[in-house]
C-alpha cells in the first residue's frame, strides 16, 4: 500500500510532489498551515516555471545540437539516448523499491547521527543513485553488492551536498538549500582539483572574465539576452537551419536567459518562509543544528553564467567527441542537459568564463570516456527491462547520466571489481576526504579568518 501511494506521487512528478513535501516540512517546522500551503504552492509554481523554461531550452537546443552532430558527419558507435531513457531503465528494475527505501533510510540515519545536514526532498532524482546499484546487481547478480553500491552513492551525494552548500548560498543566492543531484555534483570530482591546478598556471590564473566583464567590455552585446540571442543563432547556423529557424532558436535562447532568473526568484519567494522557520525551530530544539533542504539542481541551471557556459561547451563537446582518444560515444539526446553538468563548476569558479569552458570540457570528456566503458552493460540492462532501443539503430547506448557520471562510474567500478581490494581502498579514500574537508580544511579556514581579522585595523 505504501509503495502504491509512493508510485502515485512519483507519477505526478516533482511539480506536484515538491509542493506537498514543502507543505509537510513547513508543518513540521511549525509554520501555520495556510502559510505552509501557500509556500508549497509558490515553490511548485516556481518549479513548474523553471521546468517550462528548461523544456524551452531542451526543445530548441536539443534538436539543433543533434542536427549539428549529423552535419559534422561524426561516426561513433555508442549513441547517447538521453537521461530519460536511462531513468526508465532505473524505474523498471525489480529491485528499485528496495533501493529507494535504502536511499531514504540512509538520509534519515545520517541526519539522526548528525553526519549530514541535507534533508533530501528531491525523491524523483533518487534514480541517479539507484541506477548504480541496479547496474552493479545486473553485473554481479548479488543483491547485497547492488544495495551497497546505492548506499555508497547516497552517502557520497548527501556529503557532497553539505560540502557544496556554500556555493549554492553564496553564488546562486539560495540560503538553506543544498543540491543532492548526482548529475550536478559529479562534475566537482574533476573540477575541484582542476581548478586548483589552473590557479597555479601562470597566465591562466590571472585571467578573469565573467558576464559582468562581458557587459563592461562588450556593452550592448554583453547583455545576457543579447548573448543568448547570438549564441542561439550560432548554434542554429551550425545546424544548417534556414533563417527562420535560426531566428527562432536565437529568440528562444534570449528568452531563456531572461525568464529563468525570474522563475528562480519566484521559487525563492515560496522557500524563504520555510527556511526562516527551519532556522528558528532548529535553534530552539536542536541548539542551532543546521538543516538544508535538498532540491533538484534545476533551481540553479538557469543562472545566466551557467546557460552561457553551456551554449559554448555544447558545440565544443561535439568536436571533443571526435578527437578524444578512446571515445566511442556520440553526443546526442543529452546535449540539452549540459547546464546541469556545469552548474556547480560555474559556482566554483565564481563565474570565470574561461575556466568554466576548460573545466566544463574536462567534465564532459570524462563523461564520454566513462560512457564508452560502461555502454555494453547499459545496453544489455536496457534490453533486459524491455526498453525500446530502436532509436539506437542497433548501436550500443549510453547517456550523460547513469554510470557515465564520474562519481557513479567510480562507485560502479569499485563494486563490480575485486571488492576485497577495491571496497576497502574506496572507503579509506572517502573517509580521508571527509576528514580533510570537515576537520583539517575547517581549521585552516578558521585560521585564515583569524589572521585577516588581526590584520584589519581596529576601529574605536
Amino acid at each position: 500500500m505504501i509503495l502504491k501511494v509512493f508510485n502515485v506521487l512519483l507519477d505526478a512528478g516533482p511539480t506536484v510532489m515538491l509542493p506537498l513535501i514543502i507543505f509537510v516540512i513547513g508543518l513540521i517546522f511549525r509554520v501555520k498551515p495556510a502559510k505552509a500551503f501557500r509556500s508549497g504552492l509558490i515553490v511548485g509554481i516556481g518549479f513548474a516555471g523553471i521546468k517550462l523554461v528548461i523544456n524551452l531550452l531542451a526543445t530548441n537546443l536539443g534538436p539543433a545540437a543533434q542536427d549539428m552532430v549529423k552535419n559534422f558527419g561524426i561516426k561513433l558507435d555508442v549513441l547517447d539516448v538521453g537521461w530519460g531513457a536511462i531513468a526508465a531503465v532505473t524505474w523498471s528494475s525489480p529491485i528499485i523499491a528496495i533501493l529507494i527505501f535504502v536511499i531514504l533510510l540512509s538520509n534519515i540515519v545520517l541526519l539522526i547521527l548528525k553526519k549530514t545536514n541535507t534533508l533530501d526532498v528531491d525523491i524523483w532524482n533518487y534514480h541517479h543513485m539507484a541506477i548504480v546499484g541496479i547496474m552493479t546487481y545486473f553485473v554481479t547478480k548479488n543483491v547485497v553488492l547492488g544495495v551497497s553500491a546505492t548506499v555508497a552513492m547516497a552517502v557520497i551525494t548527501f556529503k557532497m551536498s553539505d560540502w557544496t552548500e556554500h556555493l549554492v548560498k553564496d553564488y546562486f543566492g539560495l540560503p538553506g538549500v543544498s543540491l543532492p543531484t548526482v548529475s550536478a555534483l559529479s562534475s566537482l570530482v574533476i573540477a575541484v582539483p582542476l581548478n586548483m591546478l589552473l590557479d597555479r598556471i601562470p597566465g591562466i590564473n590571472k585571467v578573469k572574465f565573467d558576464i559582468k566583464d562581458a557587459k563592461k567590455y562588450l556593452g550592448f552585446f554583453g547583455e545576457p539576452m543579447i548573448m543568448g540571442l547570438i549564441l542561439g543563432g550560432v548554434i542554429g547556423a551550425l545546424a544548417k537551419y534556414d533563417i527562420t529557424k535560426i531566428l527562432g532558436i536565437a529568440v528562444n535562447m534570449a528568452a531563456v536567459m531572461v525568464l529563468i532568473p525570474k522563475m528562480t526568484s519566484l521559487f525563492m519567494e515560496g522557500l524563504m518562509p520555510i527556511s526562516e522557520a527551519a532556522k528558528k525551530f532548529t535553534k530552539e530544539k536542536f541548539k542551532g543544528r543546521k538543516f538544508l533542504i535538498g532540491l533538484d539542481a534545476a533551481v540553479v541551471v538557469g543562472n545566466t553564467e551557467v546557460i552561457t557556459t553551456s551554449l559554448i561547451v555544447i558545440p565544443l563537446t561535439i568536436a571533443l567527441a571526435v578527437v578524444l582518444p578512446g571515445n566511442r560515444v556520440l553526443p546526442f539526446a543529452d546535449l540539452a542537459v549540459v547546464p546541469f553538468r556545469v552548474a556547480l563548476v560555474v559556482a566554483l569558479t565564481r563565474g570565470n568564463l574561461i575556466k568554466n569552458i576548460i573545466m566544463g570540457l574536462a567534465c564532459t570528456g570524462a563523461i564520454l570516456l566513462a560512457g564508452t566503458k560502461t555502454a555494453p552493460v547499459m545496453t544489455e540492462l536496457a534490453k533486459s527491462t524491455g526498453i525500446d532501443l530502436s532509436m539506437a539503430g542497433g548501436a550500443l547506448i549510453s547517456s550523460f547520466a547513469a554510470t557515465s557520471l564520474t562519481v557513479s562510474f567510480i562507485v560502479f567500478e569499485v563494486f563490480t571489481g575485486n571488492v576485497v581490494i577495491t571496497v576497502p581502498i574506496f572507503i579509506a579514500a572517502f573517509v580521508a576526504i571527509w576528514f580533510y574537508i570537515e576537520v583539517i580544511k575547517k581549521k585552516k579556514d578558521a585560521q585564515k579568518v583569524l589572521q585577516s581579522e588581526e590584520k584589519s585595523p581596529v576601529l574605536e
